[in-house]
């Protein structure tokens, strides 16, 4: 039995990939972000471990949920599933930055660097990353009104990032696919159970997962992603950037 931190799971596709690790015998650890998800995703998950509030567009709230997660750790993997789509690259968020930069970028950058590294972390990026811009190394405005595209290629470039600094920890981005989440609508044209299988399948280390440290995965086949992903300077220059505007710093 191993354990699992997912956030953004109060529904869709995080909690339909905690049922399928419980039913499956395993320990998963919820978020939502306030108390009115934390109610729905106990409701759609009930053999949920435990179920943790915290608003990502809040550094502070991040921090806290980070400190929270780990009380319950140590964990077989962190599933970064919570995420927020076009429309909020300008609306503020608590932290009075841009909610979708914060969410999006910033909150899985944030619980990685104050967690407690697990045996596996897993980015949610989309096929939309391809025309992503890694927006790093300029103004920092630049990076703050990132878009949707743009922070699912800072997702990639986070497994590839942290694959390099942490030999020991299984790093991957998963792209779910287009499917019929709230998110994705109901005229979506992919396969939930897809992105389901990939979620899983990364989690447990399972499939290609065991020999493809930094990969980018499909319907649970590693694909290659945009050739940007792979710069290695423009990864350490997102890290970079990132710690300079929340004063953390990715651990040794």
């Amino acid at each position: 039995m191993a354990r699992f931190f997912i956030t953004g799971s109060s529904d869709g596709l995080g909690s339909l990939t905690a049922k399928r690790l419980i039913a499956q015998g395993h320990q998963v650890v919820l978020h939502a972000r306030n108390a009115d998800r934390a109610r729905d995703a106990s409701a759609a998950c009930p053999g949920a471990e435990a179920v943790l509030v915290g608003d990502l567009s809040s550094i502070d709230e991040t921090k806290a949920l980070a400190a929270e997660a780990d009380k319950l750790g140590p964990y077989e993997a962190v599933i970064h599933n919570a995420g927020v789509y076009i429309g909020m690259e300008r609306v503020p968020g608590k932290s009075g930055l841009p909610t979708l930069f914060t969410v999006n970028t910033l909150a899985p950058y944030l619980l990685t660097c104050l967690m407690r590294k697990p045996r596996r972390l897993i980015f949610v990026s989309s096929g939309l990353h391809m025309g992503g811009q890694p927006n790093v190394g300029g103004a920092r405005q630049r990076l703050l009104s990132s878009s949707y595209s743009d922070s699912k290629l800072h997702n990639v470039m986070f497994a590839k990032a942290f694959a390099r600094r942490w030999p020991d920890v299984g790093c991957y981005s998963a792209n779910p696919g287009w499917v019929p989440t709230k998110m994705g609508g109901p005229s979506a044209p992919g396969r939930i159970d897809d992105g389901v299988n990939t979620y899983v399948m990364l989690a447990l280390g399972d499939g290609q997962a065991g020999w493809s440290p930094g990969g980018y995965f499909v319907n649970s086949q590693e694909r290659r992603p945009s050739a940007v992903a792979g710069d290695a300077k423009l990864q350490d220059q997102l890290l970079a950037d990132l710690a300079d505007i929340s004063g953390v710093s990715v651990p040794a």
